[in-house]
């Protein structure tokens, strides 16, 4: 690490390309690729970074104990207790209830529910996990814009660029500034003007940056994002339905009489599925495999046209029908209430095949469209391999949705008609949460202390149940963390770092410090935009560090514009989790992220490095 400051000595001599720094290239190289091109999931991918890095040690200078270091660094472990403190808050219904009281004067004025929006989010965003809280905002917030006659595609990206731009109010605002934090302190042995952030050591950076992007947001965003998804549209319509299922009667003799739901999809076919059974006027929605048919029954069937057409073929059975003659599938009633589901980052359901059978059995919701990418996928649901963002058309009962509802592996865009919530809690995790960050704040324990000391609070007073803790902790977050970790630290020793930063030195050339400063903004954002923002901290603080020492500056002052451009991340849906989140829901495409963030990005980034330079000098 000496060599990097060395870099502000004259003369400037560009530090020796080894082996050990090409190697560690090579290992950068190969986490790029994988990062954005998503062949392994996140957590794997920082797993195998682990396994790299230790088999060549001999090169990386990572030994088996550094190389697992990641798993009990403080940045870890802090992430994991705030994910935890923030399951908390969202037991009690605390988040959403907040979000209909802001909402409740909206109407439909479209720039009143994009306050609401705004203002229900960045503040909350600044005290817990934003991810979290988008998940918890999508359905509120779809249900403001449907009462309001509104398209949710003009609210569901603010929510998200809202609950990004709120998480740089505080320290735990991102699991990226947890990180930073622990890397600019781990780099102020060699840096003295580098230190661990405070609670609130950069609030007032935050402030200006939430106020400019809320103001850009509701008076200028939405008039750059289409109205993909019409006003209280009809999902039925919206996703084709009526194409795809068809009503089908039990015969009189038929062999499915007496034969149950999970013998009727072996007998019809794999790509046939049973999504509701309906018998003297009274349905059965999502029905169990178990459930056994009787003569003169509705099988109301989701599945391709070819198998369709095949249907008017099929013995005991026979086509009288489909949605677009019949109300069956409708949930006007609220008896099958229909609504898309979101796949989470860390569900259970990436990367698996979807088979409706098994979905409805687990789920207890039947499967009647797919949208990937904003694109419809309507033939041939049966096989396709699912991916973080995928959205999912179901229609469930109502208590079937309460539960949905309070699953990690997926979000309901539609909010719960009876939600259950650990209201009376409410008081107890707000008081806990205020003494976690009281106490952090005033350095009476650090705040990695106070947080494990909340989440045993929540614990003790009910708030959670003690094995909701593991539910409640995004473990591909952690697992990326860990596995990032050890490969900043391989950076640092090989001189990898410096060479990079010395690169950067020599292409500023006679550029002001404060233009190096706002490429060094620019650099981030648009990496952040590809790959993980927490990998995106690990790779460019250092060299960011190292250069800013180069050039004679203020290397906090390069910690900051690299810890805010990594939680900014506006140009796509794949930077960013929360992004993902409103990818299904708002009906977007990816170019919708684009032409409102790019402007945005551009707009923050000069914001943003002047305001660096106002208050800590470049």
């Amino acid at each position: 690490m000496s060599e990097l400051v060395a870099l502000a000595q004259e003369p400037v001599t560009q530090p020796e390309l080894t082996t050990d720094v090409l190697v560690v290239f090579g290992v950068v190289a190969l986490a790029l690729v994988l990062f954005v091109t998503e062949r392994l999931p996140i957590d794997v991918t920082a797993i195998l970074l682990i396994v790299i890095l230790v088999v060549l040690e001999p090169w990386t200078g990572i030994d088996p104990s550094t190389g697992i270091s990641g798993f009990a660094n403080d940045a870890t472990i802090t992430v994991l207790a705030m994910l935890i403190l923030s399951g908390g808050i969202a037991r009690t219904g605390l988040v959403q209830e907040l979000g209909r009281r802001m909402a409740g004067f909206a109407g439909e004025s479209l720039r009143k529910q994009l306050f609401a929006t705004v203002l229900a989010t960045s503040p909350v965003s600044g005290f817990l996990n934003n991810t979290p809280v988008v998940a918890l905002l999508v359905p509120v917030v779809t249900d403001v814009a449907n009462r309001g006659n509104t398209s949710p595609s003009k609210l569901l990206i603010p929510l998200s660029y809202a609950s990004q731009v709120g998480g740089m109010l505080t320290l735990i605002g991102t699991s990226t500034n947890i990180l930073a934090s622990d890397i600019s302190a781990r780099l102020g042995s060699e840096y003295p003007e580098l230190h661990g952030f405070s609670m609130f050591e950069f609030t007032q950076l935050g402030v200006v940056v939430v106020v400019v992007g809320s103001l850009y947001l509701i008076f200028v965003g939405h008039y750059l994002l289409p109205e993909r998804v019409p006003p209280r549209a009809d999902y039925l319509e919206a996703y084709e339905v009526g194409d795809y299922v068809a009503d089908v009667a039990v015969v009189p003799g038929s062999p499915l009489v007496g034969a149950t739901v999970g013998d009727t999809t072996s007998r019809l076919g794999p790509e046939i599925d049973v999504v509701q059974v309906v018998r003297e006027g009274e349905r059965s929605i999502a029905p169990r495999r178990d459930t056994h048919l009787e003569e003169g029954d509705i099988l109301v069937v989701r599945t391709d046209r070819d198998a369709i057409t095949m249907l008017e073929d099929a013995a005991g059975v026979e086509l009288v029908g489909n949605p677009q003659s019949t109300p069956e599938i409708s949930d006007e009633d609220g008896e099958g209430i229909v609504t898309e589901l979101v796949v989470s980052l860390d569900s259970r359901l990436v990367g698996e095949r979807l088979a409706p059978e098994s979905f409805r059995e687990e789920f207890g919701a039947a499967v009647l469209g797919l949208r990937r990418h904003g694109a419809l996928v309507g033939e041939r649901l049966v096989g396709r391999r699912l991916d973080v963002g995928d959205t999912l058309l179901v229609q469930a009962p109502p208590e079937t949705l309460d539960r949905l509802s309070r699953r990690d592996d997926v979000i309901v865009a539609r909010e719960p008609p009876r939600p259950e919530y650990r209201a009376d809690k409410a008081p107890i995790a707000v008081a806990i949460m205020i003494g976690v960050v009281t106490v952090a704040a005033l350095e009476i324990y650090p705040i990695l202390v106070t947080a494990l000391a909340g989440v045993v609070a929540m614990v003790v007073s009910g708030v959670l149940d003690a094995n909701e803790l593991y539910d409640a902790v995004e473990w591909d977050i952690i697992f990326l963390l860990a596995g990032v970790i050890p490969l900043g630290i391989a950076l640092e020793r090989t001189g990898a770092a410096t060479l990079l930063a010395f690169a950067v030195v020599e292409a500023a050339g006679v550029l002001p410090t404060i233009a190096v400063l706002w490429l060094f903004y620019l650099l981030t954002a648009l990496l952040t935009n590809v790959i993980s923002n927490n990998a995106s901290v690990v790779l460019l603080i250092p060299v960011a560090a190292a250069a800013a020492t180069g050039i004679g500056a203020n290397p906090f002052a390069f910690v900051m514009a690299v810890t805010f451009a990594a939680s900014t991340a506006f140009l796509g849906p794949i930077g960013y989790q929360t992004n993902l989140f409103v990818y299904g829901p708002g009906g977007y495409r990816f170019s919708d992220y684009a032409r409102i963030g790019a402007p945005l990005q551009l707009l923050l980034s000069v914001v943003t490095v002047l305001g660096i330079a106002f208050f800590w000098g470049t």
